[in-house]
């Protein structure tokens, strides 16, 4: 029999955290390095130098830097994300008058995964705001912008609350919000469409494809969101780390900035670790959430 609707939302909210926590500890070297090029475009000629660069300066620490705030970040983000995902859903459903098991198009779910995503980045730009600060701070301190500081992630929530308040931690929320919208809409539908694709092919259900499938499923549904949406990532992380200096300008105006005084190329900055990591990343984040989800939904069949 199918759970309760309030047990189904802690399934999904369940599984979604150890997607994202499996997410993290399988790409954080990698968003160190996209962080550091997006905020510093012209202090590293690649990611290679960039991860060796930090790996000589700071040691193995450097490229686990904001790891805890990424596991705030993500687990925070994907338990939101997947409980809203699940209950859009149902409201389609509802919408259009389905029973609550009716399996809906790859493009329904790809809408309902948008719509969702505005839900999670009320919890994911707080903490990707501390994870961002936290993996510049050695160039901020090098490059004279802000005196040292601890690098911790207290020291870095201390500081945002005596400089900014509370409101301060919601610095890039919009450009998070545009991120988020189109992107997940990609990420999703591109998941669903390859599983689908998978499963035709293997003439089996889609929840039976099995590890690999689902992994590159990921990977590719990872790889579609950020090629759609990585400038406006660019921004938030500019905007995100820059407002350590003090007011920093809003999303248009920092894009435009970008855009006029570095060239359109350094909104791609950081661009090749990112499509590294989306595979391994993302192929983590949809196994740890399947198989997780699969093994709870098993308790409730009948």
């Amino acid at each position: 029999m199918a759970p309760h609707p309030a047990v189904q939302a802690a399934i999904d909210l369940s599984a979604g955290a150890i997607g994202g926590a499996a997410c993290v500890f399988s790409g954080q070297p990698l968003d160190t390095a996209k962080v550091k090029m997006q905020t510093f475009p012209h202090l590293y000629r690649g990611f290679i130098h960039c991860i060796t660069s930090t790996y000589k300066q700071v040691g193995l620490r450097g490229l686990y830097q904001g790891t805890s705030p990424a596991l705030m970040a993500n687990i925070a983000e994907n338990s939101v994300l997947f409980m809203s995902y699940g209950f859009c859903q149902q409201v389609f459903r509802l919408s259009a008058g389905l029973p609550n098991d009716t399996v809906l198009s790859d493009v329904q779910k790809a809408c309902a995964g948008s719509i969702a995503s505005i839900f999670s980045s009320l919890v994911l730009c707080p903490t990707e705001l501390v994870k961002c600060r936290l993996q510049a701070m050695y160039e901020m301190e090098l490059s004279g912008k802000i005196a040292k500081s601890h690098n911790t992630v207290w020291s870095v929530v201390r500081s945002i609350m005596r400089a900014e308040g509370p409101r301060g931690f919601f610095q890039g929320l919009t450009p998070t919000i545009a991120r988020e919208v189109p992107g997940y809409f990609c990420f999703f539908g591109a998941y669903e469409l390859c599983r689908t694709t998978f499963a035709d092919y293997m003439k089996c259900e889609k929840d039976d494809i099995g590890v690999m499938p689902i992994m590159f499923s990921g990977g590719l549904g990872g790889a579609c969101l950020w090629l759609v949406v990585y400038p406006m990532d660019c921004v938030k992380s500019r905007i995100q780390v820059m407002s350590m200096m003090g007011k920093q300008a809003g999303f248009l105006k920092t894009f435009m900035t970008i855009a006029r005084t570095e060239g359109v190329r350094a909104l791609y900055s950081g661009l090749t670790p990112t499509m590294v990591r989306t595979f391994p990343a993302n192929g983590a984040l949809f196994l740890g959430y399947e198989v997780s989800r699969k093994l709870m939904m098993k308790q409730f069949d009948s």
